[in-house]
């Protein structure tokens, strides 16, 4: 029969180290969102003068004039490319909080068998009665 030799707080380490680097990675993320939209806004449009905003058609609600920047081509494939990655890139981030939730609930599991099998151990030797061991071989 194997055996297991799970140290909690080594677990408990470790698990402070992953969220410690998925931090990290939840900040470079954020970072290239805003680097890429500031890439996109800089990169301009390929009409010239079209910098400005355009109205869009419609009423409002409001009753003002609905406005939008115009996108160049470079915005237009940043933007795509954020579109496209962004379900897996949601992912990773669902993926590593799995991970971490679920080596920690693991762990409580394993602490908690281990609490319960010396409960039936200290139950058992309880139970033991003293008046037999002496006729074992115990002293008289």
């Amino acid at each position: 029969m194997s055996s297991w030799d799970i140290k909690p707080q080594g677990v408990q380490g470790q698990l402070k180290v992953t969220g410690t680097h998925a931090g990290d990675l939840e900040k470079a993320l954020t970072a290239l969102l805003t680097d890429m939209s500031e890439a996109a806004k800089a990169a301009g449009t390929a009409v010239p003068g079209s910098a400005a905003e355009t109205p869009l058609q419609g009423p409002t609600a409001s009753g003002k004039p609905l406005t939008q920047k115009a996108t160049g081509p470079v915005g237009a494939a940043l933007a795509e490319y954020l579109n496209k990655r962004h379900p897996s890139l949601k992912e990773m981030g669902e993926r590593i909080q799995a991970a971490v939730l679920g080596a920690a609930k693991a762990t409580n599991e394993y602490v908690g068998g281990d609490l319960d099998a010396a409960k039936h151990a200290q139950d058992a030797a309880k139970s033991v009665r003293l008046d037999l061991l002496k006729d074992a071989g115990g002293r008289k």
